[in-house]
């Protein structure tokens, strides 16, 4: 993957850099020893890393700004990173790069249940915002597969989602307002804890946006209240096909669950060895979760069974118990850490129209059979959010390489059905130089156009999203 070579001014001047990072924050807020540094050469796209300059780990919103201010002035690029749970080479650094970490900015500010909102500091975790306000009866709804690590800051860079996004949305219909820090220092409030804003909106233009316009250091998120109840239905297809047709079917009928979570065949076996879920011995299967009153919940199961019916399921179980229904859902939150059994893999993360499910499926696997290389699907089967893990050997030579080609061509496929290169994940340095077969030359003008009004010496992330030779001249 390549990377910009890094400034030689910047580096020959690290001491002088630290040195006067060091008289804006406390000692401990900066590390520049290389041995330490190691921690964040890379995020959980781990093929690539590279130590970075120097890391920075600011406690306040004014921390932040002066540090990004003294950047500004002498020209040192700025990495913000929430938890590094990136699968995209987000928060990946240049050798040049001050990483800029928001793992100490994790408190929760405010909590207001009567107009329905919490504002936390935006390296707190996504699990643990839920966690602030589930004892009295709330919850906040996106809940990507890392909720447990992932920060809020990450969460709201790269538009994440989560199993339940299918009826909640993603964390762009979840995000009321934030507090961002432009590469100026300057402190700018974006939105609030009101419906609407009136004038430009700068909140859907910061979420999704990478890192690219500015620091988040504080977030208002919508809070909900628990649902009555639910219950998830795990059904069992003959193919991948067959359970992608179920899906189309179940949107199509104009159904709404909570959920709707897609695994086959590799990712069952993995999962059954490493948390004995008891799935059972099919191609593919649905976890389909619904929630409301009992009647409601059984009135919708009632159709999904019904639905799923047609397609002459292997197996159709629906939890009669809490403990069932954890069951369920065990194999599936453990998907991702349970293929790690089977290699090397790239979680890919294109987003498909519903109805393209059963085609693109059928596509993957002939595509694996091309490249030679086996693929476990796991996914957001919803909201078309695609999770293909192609596996491979790292210490095999040409191997990495042959992985990324294969999944090149999945996500020039999900475009060429009418989706996108990615649903939650980000572009980040995984899918930039395939940013034009999503996007005409004109598109990716516009789209830089706004980072040259927030960031107008490119020093912000400015390595990621835009294809190195499109973005060069900007660069400098």
């Amino acid at each position: 993957m390549q990377m910009p070579l890094p400034s030689a001014k910047v580096l020959a001047e690290k001491a002088f850099i630290v040195k006067r990072l060091r008289a804006l924050l406390p000692r401990d807020s900066v590390i520049d020893d290389p041995a330490e540094t190691r921690a964040y050469e890379c995020d959980a796209l781990s093929a690539y890393r590279c130590a970075p300059l120097a890391v920075v780990l600011p406690r306040t919103t004014a921390e932040v700004a002066a540090c990004l201010k003294l950047c500004h002035e002498m020209g040192v690029p700025v990495v913000p990173r929430g938890a590094g749970t990136s699968l995209a080479g987000g928060s990946m650094p240049s050798a040049d790069a001050v990483v800029l970490g928001l793992a100490r900015m994790n408190r929760v500010l405010e909590v207001d249940y009567d107009n329905r909102f919490i504002r936390v500091e935006a390296g707190r975790t996504n699990l643990s915002v839920t966690g602030a306000i589930e004892g009295e009866g709330w919850f906040y709804a996106p809940d990507p597969s890392s909720q447990l690590a992932c920060a809020i800051a990450g969460n709201i860079g790269m538009n994440s989602g989560g199993a339940h996004c299918l009826k909640y949305g993603v964390t762009t219909n979840n995000l009321l307002g934030v507090t961002l820090v432009t590469m100026q220092g300057e402190v700018v409030e974006i939105g609030g804890p009101y419906c609407d804003a009136g004038g430009l909106d700068l909140l859907g233009v910061v979420c999704g946006s990478e890192g690219q316009l500015g620091v988040v250091t504080e977030a208002t998120l919508r809070i909900l209240r628990q649902p009555e109840g639910a219950r998830p239905v795990l059904i069992g297809f003959s193919s991948n096909e067959v359970a992608g047709a179920c899906v189309a079917d179940i949107i199509r009928a104009g159904i709404l669950p909570v959920a709707i979570e897609f695994m086959d065949r590799p990712c069952i076996e993995a999962t059954e060895a490493f948390c004995h879920a008891g799935y059972p011995d099919c191609e593919a299967l649905l976890i389909v979760e619904c929630e409301g009153s009992p009647a409601e919940i059984a009135e919708q199961l009632g159709l999904i069974r019904k639905i799923a019916m047609t397609h002459d399921p292997i197996d159709f179980r629906e939890a009669q118990s809490p403990d069932e229904a954890k069951r369920i859902w065990l194999g599936r939150k453990s998907a991702f850490g349970a293929m790690g059994q089977k290699g090397d893999y790239m979680c890919l993360d294109g987003t498909i129209p519903v109805s393209a499910l059963p085609m693109v499926l059928r596509r993957i696997g002939e595509i694996s059979q091309e490249f030679g290389l086996a693929v476990g699907n796991v996914f957001h089967a919803g909201d078309g959010n695609m999770h293909p893990l192609i596996i491979y050997n790292a210490n095999v030579p040409g191997q990495q390489e042959l992985c990324e080609r294969m999944g090149a061509e999945i996500l020039k496929l999900c475009v060429e059905v009418g989706g996108c290169l990615t649903g939650e994940h980000g572009v980040g340095i995984e899918k930039r130089d395939l940013m034009t077969v999503q996007f005409a030359p004109a598109d990716l003008e516009a789209q830089m156009r706004v980072k040259d009004v927030f960031d107008p010496k490119w020093l912000l992330n400015a390595a990621k999203v835009f294809p190195l030779d499109v973005s060069a001249s900007r660069r400098g």
